[in-house]
This record gives C-alpha cells, sequence and structure tokens, in this order.
C-alpha cells in the first residue's frame, strides 16, 4: 500500500516536473524568438532613424545628379508615392514585382520579364530607380509588363504606402538590391523575397564582412539567393545568408536578348551614315573619367600604322559630353570629331563621341576591337564585357573589373578576352590586336564557346520564380 502511494506519488511529481521544464523550455523557446525578433527591429528602427537625416546631408549630391541626367520630371512624386493609385487584386492572378535599379539591370531583366510575361496568370510589375531606366522600360517593356514605375524612397512612408497599394505576391530583386525597409516590408506582409543575378563586389562585401552581425538577421527576409557564382555564393553566406537558401544560378546578363543584329550591309550603311567610313573602328565601351585620354593617346599612335582607323567613345554616362569635349579640343590636334546628340553625319570623321543612351549593344555591332571601361586605375569595378562577348567582337578590359569576376574569370580562361595590367600594357594589347586579324579572328571564335558554356542562368532563375509562386 505505501509503496504504491509513493510510486504514485513519484509519478504525480514526474508529470508536474515534466510539465513545468516542458513549459520553461516553451517559454525560453519564446523568449529566444522575442531575442531574435528584438535585434532585427532594433536594426531596422536604427535604420529607419538615420535615413531622413542621412537624405538629407546627401540629397544636394544627387540632386545635383539627377539635374544633370534630367528626365527625372514626375519621379520624385512616384518615389514618395504620390499619386501611386491603389492596385487591387485580380483573381486568379499572382502578381510579380521585379526591382531593377538602374539601365543595365533593365537589360538583364529583359529575358525573364518576358519569359514570366508568357504566363497568363502572372502580373508583372517593374520599378527602377534611375531616369534612364525608367525611360527605357516604359520604351521597351510597356507591352509585357502591367505597371511601370519608380522605386519608392527605401523609407518606412513611403515604403509601406507602396507595398500597401501594389500587393504583390512576390518580390524580386535584381543583383545587389538589399534595400532594408524593403525586405522588412516584406517581411510584414509575408511575401516571399528573391535575389536574382545576385552578386556582392569587393567594396559591398568589404563593408558588409564587419557588420554580419547585424546583417545576418536582417537577411533572413530573403527567401531564395540565386547568385552569379560559387565566389559570391560565398559572400552571401559570410555575410549571414542560411546557405540552405543560396543556389548558384550564373548569369542573366549572359541569357540576355541582344536584340537586332544588323547584317553585314546595314553595318557597313550605318558606319558610313555616321561618319565612320568602311575601316577599322575601336570602341571605348561605357569609359570613365581618364580612360577617354588613355584611348585617345592610343588611337593616335595606332593611326600612324593604320590609315583608316576611326575611334568610337561611347561614356558610361552621357552627361559627361562636354569634359569629353574640353579634352578633344586639347588633344586631338588636326583630328576630327563629333556628338552623335548633336546629330549624325555622313562626313567623315576620326572620332565619334556617342553620348546618349540604350545604343551600346547597336554601336558594338560596328566595332572591330573593343576596350570595356571602368577597369583602368583608379577605377576597380569594371563595366560588362558581356555584350562584345556575345556579339563576337574582340575585348580588352583592365584590372579592375570586380563586379564582373566570374565573366572575367570564364573569358580568360576560354582566351576569349585580354586582361591588362595598366595603360601601357592596354597600348600594347590594342595595337597588336589591331595589326593582327588572325588573333582577333580566334578570339571571336574563343567568344562562341564562353557564351555557349555560360548560358542557361534564365531557365533555373524562371523555375525558381514559378515554384515559389506555385506554394502561394
Amino acid at each position: 500500500m505505501g509503496s504504491r502511494l509513493f510510486r504514485s506519488r513519484v509519478h504525480v511529481k514526474g508529470i508536474a516536473l515534466g510539465r513545468f521544464r516542458s513549459s520553461q523550455l516553451r517559454i525560453q523557446c519564446l523568449h529566444s524568438c522575442r531575442k531574435r525578433d528584438s535585434k532585427r527591429e532594433l536594426f531596422i528602427w536604427f535604420y529607419r532613424l538615420i535615413f531622413a537625416p542621412v537624405a538629407l546631408i546627401l540629397s544636394p549630391k544627387y540632386l545635383l545628379k539627377m539635374k544633370r541626367r534630367g528626365g527625372y520630371e514626375g519621379s520624385l512624386a512616384m518615389r514618395l508615392g504620390i499619386g501611386i493609385e491603389d492596385w487591387p487584386t485580380t483573381d486568379g492572378k499572382r502578381r510579380v514585382w521585379i526591382q531593377a535599379v538602374s539601365l543595365g539591370e533593365i537589360l538583364v531583366v529583359e529575358a525573364l520579364l518576358r519569359s514570366l510575361a508568357e504566363d497568363d496568370g502572372i502580373e508583372i510589375l517593374l520599378t527602377t530607380t534611375t531616369s534612364t531606366g525608367y525611360r527605357l522600360a516604359t520604351e521597351k517593356y510597356s507591352d509585357i509588363c502591367d505597371k511601370i514605375s519608380y522605386f519608392p524612397l527605401d523609407f518606412w512612408p513611403f515604403s509601406r504606402k507602396f507595398w500597401k497599394r501594389m500587393r504583390p505576391d512576390l518580390a524580386i530583386c535584381a543583383e545587389t538590391e538589399l534595400w532594408p525597409e524593403h525586405m522588412q516590408q516584406a517581411r510584414n506582409a509575408g511575401i516571399p523575397l528573391l535575389l536574382v543575378n545576385a552578386r556582392l563586389s569587393d567594396r559591398s562585401y568589404k563593408y558588409a564582412l564587419p557588420l554580419r552581425w547585424m546583417y545576418r538577421k536582417h537577411l533572413g527576409a530573403i527567401r531564395k539567393t540565386l547568385a552569379i557564382s560559387d565566389e559570391d555564393a560565398e559572400r552571401f553566406r559570410m555575410i549571414g545568408v542560411p546557405a540552405d537558401r543560396i543556389e548558384v544560378m550564373g548569369n542573366l546578363k549572359v541569357d540576355v536578348s541582344i536584340g537586332k543584329l544588323l547584317s553585314p550591309e546595314e553595318k557597313s550603311d550605318m558606319k558610313a551614315s555616321l561618319g565612320l567610313g568602311d575601316g577599322f573602328v575601336l570602341l571605348g565601351s561605357s569609359t570613365w573619367p581618364g580612360e577617354e585620354a588613355a584611348l585617345l593617346a592610343i588611337f593616335k599612335e595606332l593611326r600612324g600604322k593604320l590609315d583608316q582607323c576611326r575611334l568610337l567613345i561611347v561614356p558610361r554616362h552621357a552627361e559627361r559630353r562636354e569634359e569629353i569635349r574640353s579634352l578633344l579640343e586639347q588633344e586631338t590636334g588636326e583630328l576630327t570629331y563629333g556628338f552623335k546628340s548633336e546629330g549624325v553625319s555622313s562626313d567623315l570623321r576620326d572620332i565619334l563621341v556617342a553620348d546618349t543612351s540604350g545604343e551600346l549593344r547597336l554601336l558594338t555591332q560596328l566595332s572591330d576591337l573593343a576596350f570595356v571601361g571602368k577597369s583602368l586605375s583608379p577605377h576597380t569595378e569594371g563595366q560588362t564585357p558581356i555584350e562584345c562577348g556575345l556579339l563576337g567582337v574582340p575585348v580588352v578590359f583592365g584590372p579592375g573589373m570586380a563586379n564582373f569576376r566570374s565573366v572575367r574569370s570564364g573569358m580568360r580562361e576560354q582566351r576569349a578576352a585580354r586582361q591588362v595590367r595598366d595603360v601601357a600594357s592596354l597600348r600594347a594589347a590594342l595595337i597588336g590586336l589591331a595589326l593582327d586579324d588572325s588573333a582577333r579572328a580566334e578570339m571571336t571564335r574563343n567568344q562562341g564557346v564562353w557564351a555557349t558554356r555560360s548560358r542557361g542562368s534564365l531557365l533555373r532563375a524562371t523555375e525558381a520564380i514559378l515554384e515559389e509562386l506555385a506554394q502561394r
């Protein structure tokens, strides 16, 4: 009797102790979750607190840039959410919001946009940040996008208002678009956010790595990161994106649609109409300050070895035309030059500055050899060599190609491009290739092999997006 009573008491005490421990465990888990949430909330509120004063400090710089570039009329109202009409949901359709910051990213997502537009059950909202990006988006994608707008300022009242009026089912950002408030609003709305063509430049990684303890909590809002390369995937993992949410998809820029391809006759006619004649054309593709001067010096030397050579300069920012004009006035001597924005002429000219936007792919087809800008010191990030590779134009770039590490490595391994150390080695490479038809022909063949091996990212990105939408 006493033994049974003792066992019964022990049993009851055991149940009570188990319940107490279970309750304690639940409290600890709840406390841990709240602690994790409190860290994330601390980060976003700190961001919200400093956004306004930092924006005010930087506003003169950005307003001046907007004035120089032009085309921003009405953009501020959109970015503040003023005049943005409510967009009710549509029965039987899922809404995808794609953010592509500028002209380059707008071109990158073209194939992805057209792939998604083939699905009648998908509505597309496309946003961009720059005036050139917005202008190109409205020109090229109005037929496939249901709505095109400027991206809202990443400040709580404006971002929240935009999210509530647009009601997306899935949000997609391209490349490096890690806006904290945008990610927070996705989390608040319970909407998955994907990062496609994801990459981290050397500079971004350098600044993010010491702050990974802060980033880690907030990056949990990203459902999936589709990285360009293994190296980029590892960088995202190091700054706090969970490894099971990262996949390597390749580079969408390689799957991009080049658009109109010119026939030999069309190339000849276009060169004649621009005053470039029918000879050799050296292209400065997306050049930055200092690089035009280097190209001009090389061109003047090359002109002595190749009489019919012409120089075509396409600066990355068209608003630098007066700076380039001043350089040409001082350094060209007897060489003639013209600016495309001032009207084209069939009169022969030695140098043409294509100070216009959105024509680089077309103009690249007129060239026989190209230098890719933003790659010579002090620049370190590089502009894209992909269009040259896809079009079979032999290409040379400098040491600074941080934004295109995987492309640079792939092209070099396939001998589809040449990388130089400085201006002196650039001079040797450009003059040597200009005078060697067989070397350029071999490089063009290698570019075809590189392009074939590099494709496939579009299919992987589309599958990941459709898979996510299927769960909605």
